[in-house]
């Protein structure tokens, strides 16, 4: 594709201005338009085709862990949301309230739900009564509202698509088991399914979920450096189950308070895919997510057998492989242009001049590349390419992380660090709150997580100098 095409002009560069290409290329690649509603988007039919993928690949992990899928009501009277006072203080700033029905003032404020744990709360109380009734797993797609002040399609917008996972179990062990299973399943998928290398560990008391015990996050960096969290699981203990009197008789007869996990991801992870693996002419999706793997494009359509041959290869790969093949009558070169901005995986292009030689152009998204292929290999040749290029999407990253993650022991070496090239920072820390709060303030950083693997590279904090036991990752976020 030739550099005066109107498709790459329209991209900033990544290296120029990374968050000007990432809108250009949101914008170009068909995923979403503005609203006229401020901070919504609307997800085109490619966005929200992304969506699908991601939803439908987690909703089997979930139910293959015997969880099953529920719908809430989208609203909450403020009442019932002030029964856990952490959660509703985390929340009380994004929190948009409906005030009247009608032309009538309501008699007690509905707030749009933020997330759902006061909800599935008061049902879990009034559903479990027995040790029998235990244990409940259970998750919810469905959209959320948080009155951000700043948005950007994906990674931050007022109402926005995600699933939340609640469970209510019998014992504290069944609960920090299923909370740690949950962090797990995300991380896999986010490997597995979207070629995100991602750091497991822990959030900081300061940065975790309100009103949870205990955070669990899994952690990506983007090209430019950049954190994002890619999902949480939250381990609720029973401080919710004391709120909203959740209780259970044992097989003792005893009464007893369950214990809660929550766990969810939002459609952030899209963003995170384009940040991660995108380039200067747009999208490069993973194989796994990709909702056209394969795009035929025919060269010299009008001649004869071109389009026929075009369609018997579009019957072949349509059984293995999700397959778009054009036919329009756009230039070829416009097509190339098209699918590329799009991010789709491969590209199988067949001529005249191949038909004949029974043979067809292969190009995978990711390194451009021209390979001749023959027509008898075809769906294999398919296969290994999307294999391979998951493997190069998924190691690349991982080397952008590996280059990015240095060591530091002052807060000065870490903001300097930051400044000269985004990434994350590996720091001890003594456990203070006050010390992680001068880290925000002076080097505009937030720590990220604590790694479950514990690898100090010392025994002093950074920020204070006074001993120091835990390993933080630090970084900027989105």
């Amino acid at each position: 594709m030739a550099k005066g095409d109107k498709n790459v002009e329209a991209i900033t560069a990544r290296d120029v201005d990374f968050a000007q290409w990432y809108t250009d290329v949101v914008k170009k690649a068909g995923l979403v338009e503005y609203s006229s509603v401020k901070g919504c988007v609307i997800l085109l039919p490619f966005g929200y085709a992304l969506w699908e993928q991601i939803k439908d690949e987690l909703d089997a992990r979930f139910k293959a862990t015997g969880h099953e899928n529920v719908y809430f009501p989208m609203f909450i009277p403020e009442s019932l949301l002030q029964r856990e006072k952490d959660h509703i203080e985390g929340f009380a700033p994004e929190v948009a309230w409906v005030t009247h029905g009608g032309d009538e003032e309501l008699e007690e404020r509905l707030c749009i739900r933020p997330t759902s744990e006061v909800l599935f709360c008061e049902y879990f109380a009034n559903a479990i009564q027995s040790h029998r009734d235990l244990p409940k797993k259970y998750n919810q797609w469905c959209s959320v509202v948080r009155w951000e002040k700043s948005t950007r399609p994906f990674l931050r917008t007022r109402e926005f698509l995600w699933q939340e996972g609640h469970t209510a179990h019998a014992t504290q062990d069944e609960a920090d088991a299923q909370t740690l299973m949950m962090l797990h399943l995300y991380a896999d998928f986010a490997e597995d399914y979207l070629a995100v290398p991602v750091l497991r560990g822990r959030k900081t008391d300061k940065e975790k979920f309100a009103g949870a015990k205990e955070t669990l996050t899994i952690e990506s960096m983007m090209h430019d450096g950049k954190a994002l969290q890619m999902g949480t699981s939250h381990n609720f203990g029973d401080g919710f189950a004391k709120a909203f009197d959740i209780t259970y008789t044992d097989k003792d007869n005893k009464l007893q308070h369950v214990w809660q996990t929550s766990w969810g991801l939002t459609a952030r992870l899209i963003g995170g895919i384009i940040m991660a693996h995108g380039d200067d002419n747009g999208l490069v999706l993973p194989p796994k997510i990709a909702p056209i793997q394969v795009a035929i494009i025919p060269i010299a359509s009008h001649k004869e057998g071109v389009k026929e041959k075009a369609y018997e290869i579009e019957n072949l790969l349509s059984k293995n492989f999700r397959v778009k093949l054009d036919v329009s009558d756009r230039t070829p070169g416009w097509k190339f242009a098209e699918y590329e901005m799009k991010g789709v995986p491969v590209r199988i292009e067949i001529g005249p001049k191949d038909i004949e030689q029974g043979q067809a152009v292969l190009v995978r998204r990711d390194n451009r590349e021209k390979v001749t292929i023959r027509l008898e290999n075809i769906e294999q040749a398919v296969h290994n390419a999307l294999q391979e290029l998951h493997i190069s999407l998924f190691e690349t990253a991982r080397q952008n992380r590996r280059n990015r993650t240095k060591e530091v022991f002052r807060v000065d070496e870490l903001r300097e660090t930051l400044d000269e090239s985004a990434g994350f920072a590996k720091a001890m820390w003594c456990g203070d709150r006050a010390c992680e709060d001068r880290v925000k303030e002076e080097a505009t950083a937030t720590s990220r997580l604590m790694p479950f693997k514990q690898m100090p590279i010392g025994d002093t904090c950074f920020v204070c100098g006074k001993p120091a036991d835990k390993l933080v990752v630090w970084g900027r976020a989105y």
